[in-house]
């Protein structure tokens, strides 16, 4: 295309892929205006296309450790792709001193945490432990890796307490002792940091280890020693929620587990919405999510009336819900920070972000669903379906929150169905007790116990 002055003395046609015509519009300037790109461009795009869906379904791994790497400044990317990861059988886990690199790792079917995702640890110290992985091969244990990552960085104080107190809590050092558990390696930190300083000042001024003449250590650079370190005694381990509590303190996200990791299949069955996708739901009326409450922030009104504005999180993201008076009214109880809810309310857009109105909150605990079984056979009668579904309704009552879920078998494998929210009922026990005698075979199961 070639424009002298503002006259249009030519042009080439513009396309999109996917449509037989040019998209080209001749303003009234004799100027060419496009609203997609020519050929050329397309081609190039559709490649990179045809390049990245490669990477990713024959290198899944390396996909998704590059991509985690790409996005490791964007916590609501990360927290989406790390749930990508779980639904393509790809576990993500805390870094690891002996094979994280310094962004995300792949390793065989796994993808480690990199050592610079870890608080409180910078990037001297992280050159510092991979140069002495490298030098002198994988830690054996703390003593051994407070004494030769100092020693490779050149300096005694590059390693502090509080980086090695980091690297504890979020997992990073559980390879070094198997048999010692985090709190254990914590309390242990103390004596043997003190014990690796006064090595690095007997090195210093040149006075050996009578174990190390021993060992023939006349340089006095082992990389082990047979002085031992010493040790504190034994303590038990944290519990599970404070570990994961500190890993999100230190990585941003639950990554050796997570509050919802162990029921995320029955979880989509009965609330298939996660906070990811929030904005594709909005102005669908009542919409329900389990999420994890993690911020609680309690308000009064001008009238006086309570309300509330609350954080959630699942494994995909994050989002901002409001609980207004009257909710907060009947469901404040049930607000507490670390509790796994299944949560109903209506969604609206605020600085463009989803938000959710929460109208009704139960924990996950006291969730029931129906479980209807259906023989492959009752399932295709047209008879059979408009039964279930007139006693369904007439199950439904004012409150219906509890869903129904079809079983769906044919003697050796099972699909399970969940009905349409018009099919809710309002109490689990009474619409199995109705679909049993309408001849279903029908079961009130809570949520934490269904297998799939």
């Amino acid at each position: 295309m070639k424009i002298v002055g503002r006259r249009l003395m030519g042009w080439q046609a513009v396309y999109d892929i996917g449509l037989a015509a040019d998209h080209n519009f001749v303003l009234a300037n004799g100027a060419i205006a496009a609203n997609c790109f020519n050929k050329s461009h397309s081609t190039a795009y559709g490649y990179v296309t045809y390049q990245t869906a490669f990477l990713k379904a024959n290198f899944p791994v390396e996909y998704m450790a590059a991509l985690l790497t790409a996005n490791s400044g964007d916590q609501d990317k990360v927290q989406r792709y790390i749930a990508t990861c779980l639904s393509m059988g790809i576990e993500v886990l805390p870094p690891d001193v002996n094979r994280s690199d310094i962004d995300f790792t792949p390793v065989g079917n796994k993808i480690l945490f990199g050592l610079s995702a870890v608080r409180n640890v910078g990037q001297g110290v992280i050159e510092a432990i991979l140069q002495a992985r490298a030098e002198g091969g994988a830690f054996q244990s703390l003593a051994d890796f407070c004494e030769r990552v100092p020693r490779a960085g050149g300096d005694s104080r590059i390693l502090n307490r509080r980086a090695l107190e980091s690297l504890i809590a979020c997992g990073a050092m559980d390879s070094l002792h198997p048999q010692r558990n985090r709190n254990q390696l914590m309390q242990d930190l103390p004596l043997v940091l003190e014990w690796a300083l006064a090595r690095a000042k007997d090195r210093a001024v040149g006075q050996v280890n009578l174990f190390d003449m021993l060992a023939g250590d006349s340089s006095n650079e082992s990389k082990g020693s047979y002085d031992p370190a010493p040790s504190a005694p034994p303590v038990d381990d944290l519990p599970d929620t404070e570990k994961l509590r500190q890993e999100k303190d230190l990585l941003g996200f639950y990554v050796s587990n997570h509050p919802l990791k162990d029921i995320h299949r029955p979880a989509a069955m009965i609330a298939p919405i996660s906070l990811a996708n929030l904005e594709q739901h909005t102005g669908q009326g009542v919409v329900s999510v389990i999420a994890l409450l993690t911020g609680l922030k309690s308000i009064t009104t001008k009238r006086g009336e309570r309300m509330a504005i609350v954080q959630l999180e699942d494994l995909t993201g994050q989002a901002e819900a409001v609980v207004f008076p009257k909710a907060y009214e009947r469901i404040h109880g049930q607000l507490q920070l670390d509790h796994r809810l299944l949560l109903w309310g209506t969604l609206e857009m605020r600085d463009d972000r989803p938000q959710l109105l929460i109208e009704d909150a139960e924990p996950l605990e006291e969730v029931k669903l129906v479980l209807v079984d259906l023989p492959v056979e009752q399932a295709g009668d047209i008879q059979a379906q408009s039964r279930l579904s007139e006693v369904l309704k007439q199950q439904a009552g004012e409150m219906p929150k509890v869903p129904v879920v079809v079983k769906v078998t044919d003697g050796y494998h099972a699909q399970y169905v969940r009905l349409g929210p018009q099919f809710r009922v309002e109490d689990a026990d009474r619409a199995r007790h109705a679909l049993t005698s309408a001849g279903f075979q029908a079961h009130a199961s809570e949520l934490l116990s269904l297998q799939l």
